[in-house]
């Protein structure tokens, strides 16, 4: 081989080199579509009869699906799956969720007042206080934000789990159940406390009373690792959502009766007790639900410890 040719050579292969260190890696994929796990409780319902995201990622050539639940562990598995990119939900799914491997990430929160979880009875029960609570039958949902309320609850007034008869019932069959007095207590949420409020229920304790309630903007992982602006834009959307409901309950009411037939005085109950600002996850909040999650553990109710700060994603609001 000539001196020249080989020259030629070896300015090609160094060139090759070189641009394996230069070239840029290629931009993620925009995704076509972004599925939406919600539920009738929260904001998601108001934001979806607005119909503001659709609005934010028409601009972006994304189209928005809404796929209705009914309380948040279902969201949460099909996020897992894949089968929506994103979902909102109380303290308990994620960490049930966690424990189970479940791929995804927590992405934002809303931190809760205190008043739209509780545990209720009905008015001509003789359960007084949560100390009455035992040796009775307590619905809920399994895993759910209520299960989370009636545990700390229950260990506020020095009871153990072993104390009640736990009854697991999604909302709609809970509803029937507490109706017809097949359960003696019922740990529930909005919309459905403050529909159990106007129909001869009575509050024994509001979640503030016994926990700080915190819920849960999440995605799936892999979603969020391939589309991480997609994500934020997400957040950044129901931020100033957030902000427009703060200032606008009768609006929020409005419209979340429209978007669920919930009663217009129970949603209006719902919408004035509530809180809308979203927030990054902050470390008070891990520590929160860290606290959360070793309150389960220690009762055996997820087979080992996880660690939430392992599955929390970094948001910047603005970003």
């Amino acid at each position: 081989m000539s001196k020249s040719r080989r020259v030629v050579l070896a300015t090609i292969a160094a060139t090759l080199l070189l641009s394996q260190f230069t070239s840029k890696a290629p931009a993620a994929e925009q995704p076509k579509e972004i599925r939406i796990g919600f539920q009738k409780a929260g904001i998601f319902p108001a934001v979806k009869q607005r119909q503001t995201l659709e609005k934010v990622f028409k601009e972006k050539g994304v189209t928005v699906r809404w796929v209705e639940f009914q309380f948040g562990p279902p969201i949460l598995e099909a996020i897992n799956t894949g089968n929506i990119d994103f979902g909102y939900a109380g303290d308990a799914p994620p960490i049930f969720a966690q424990a189970a491997r479940a791929n995804l990430v927590y992405i934002a929160a809303i931190p809760s007042r205190g008043f739209n979880q509780g545990i209720v009875v009905p008015d001509n029960s003789p359960i007084k206080t949560l100390a009455d609570l035992k040796g009775k039958k307590v619905g809920f949902g399994k895993g759910s934000s209520a299960h989370n309320t009636i545990v700390a609850a229950l260990e506020k007034v020095g009871l153990t789990y072993a104390d009640i008869t736990p009854v697991y019932l999604n909302p709609a069959d809970a509803t029937a159940a507490f109706a017809s007095g097949n359960i003696d207590a019922w740990s529930i949420w909005d919309p459905y406390l403050a529909l159990s409020e106007g129909k001869q229920a009575r509050v024994v304790a509001f979640s503030k009373d016994v926990q700080e309630s915190i819920s849960f903007f999440l995605a799936n992982k892999d979603f969020t690792a391939r589309h991480p602006d997609t994500v934020a834009l997400f957040n950044k959307t129901f931020a100033d959502e957030g902000k427009w409901a703060e200032a606008n309950r009768a609006d929020v009411a409005a419209k979340l009766q429209e978007a669920t037939g919930v009663d217009r005085a129970a949603t209006t109950r719902a919408v004035e007790r509530s809180n809308y600002t979203v927030v990054p996850i902050s470390d008070k909040i891990i520590t929160t639900q860290q606290e959360t999650a070793d309150r389960f553990h220690k009762l055996g109710l997820i087979p080992k410890p996880v660690q939430v700060k392992d599955i929390v994603w970094t948001w910047t609001p603005g970003s």
